[in-house]
């Protein structure tokens, strides 16, 4: 009998300790020219996919952070026509921004083609109603690139990055950020993927510095992903518009209702007003990082 394939993910070596799943099937598997990427099944969380070592997504438990990273910023904002994802080339984010009425035009960039490609393969559910919807934009770009010098402005843009290694290091950056706000309309929203903040508090403390120094409110709202190690998950949220972290759950509920009240399985707006409640130690890594904007 063949002896089972485990696959590391290898993020948090620096620290130690390496998480390990068992391998029932390697559905796809290659180097790209800008990353390592594997498709696998898993026996407990389904299909997952890793780059670099990290993992991404897994079929189990995707809809937790695909509608936290989704819907939070659009009820948010509460009148978002045009959106951009950066990064997202697995279409899941895509997929549940498209389920808003409201939103008038989805524009993702993606800097790696193949993995846009084999998402169509083996993400189907995502890509398909993703790729069939007129209101869909697909571009292969670099994404830190193409804020700086797009001419079009955005009422979201959300931040569906790899942690800083690799290709979606330059994401992290200062100058990366100021090309988001550049390119945001009056009173936008910016999410950002910031890590685990039990083992990656940098990662936040970071970024929450860099948004200061940028904009009128910055901060990050939680939210439990089983799949990725650590607990609470950080995403990172930023806009010059005070008010729009700050709605109640009715405000919220409406402009759910309003956008067309699809089926969820992890966001509700008690749940979007929750998620800014942050635990102790994920305010104080926050409080770090205040410091007077520019």
């Amino acid at each position: 009998m063949a002896e089972k394939r485990w696959i590391a993910e290898t993020l948090f070596d620096d620290l130690g300790f390496r998480m390990t799943f068992q391998v029932d099937k390697v559905l796809y598997e290659m180097q790209t020219e800008h990353q390592h990427l594997v498709l696998f099944e898993q026996p407990f969380f389904g299909k997952m996919l890793m780059l670099d070592g990290a993992t991404q997504i897994s079929k189990k438990d995707e809809f937790i952070y695909q509608e936290m990273m989704s819907h939070l910023p659009l009820f948010a904002h509460g009148k978002a026509r045009d959106v951009l994802i950066i990064g997202g080339g697995d279409c899941g984010i895509a997929e549940e921004v498209l389920k808003h009425r409201t939103v008038k035009r989805l524009t993702q960039v993606e800097i790696d083609a193949k993995v846009v490609e084999f998402a169509k393969e083996h993400f189907p559910e995502f890509t398909g109603p993703v790729f069939a919807d007129k209101r869909f934009e697909s571009i292969i770009d670099d994404g830190a690139k193409y804020v700086a010098r797009t001419d079009r402005r955005f009422d979201v843009i959300i931040v569906d990055s790899t942690d800083p290694i690799g290709p979606g290091k330059i994401l992290f950056g200062e100058k990366f950020y100021a090309g988001c706000k550049r390119c945001l309309n009056d009173g936008g929203v910016l999410t950002t993927q910031n890590g685990v903040p039990f083992f990656q508090k940098n990662e936040l403390t970071s970024t929450m510095k860099k948004f200061r120094r940028l904009f009128a409110d910055a901060t990050c709202y939680v939210a439990a992903i089983p799949v990725y190690v650590g607990g609470h998950m950080a995403m990172g949220f930023a806009t010059d518009d005070k008010r729009l972290r700050r709605h109640s759950t009715k405000t919220i509920a409406q402009r759910y209702r309003k956008a067309g009240g699809f089926v969820t399985k992890y966001w509700t707006p008690a749940v979007q007003v929750a998620a800014f409640a942050q635990p102790r130690f994920i305010a104080d890594l926050v409080a770090k990082a205040e410091q007077p904007r520019r």
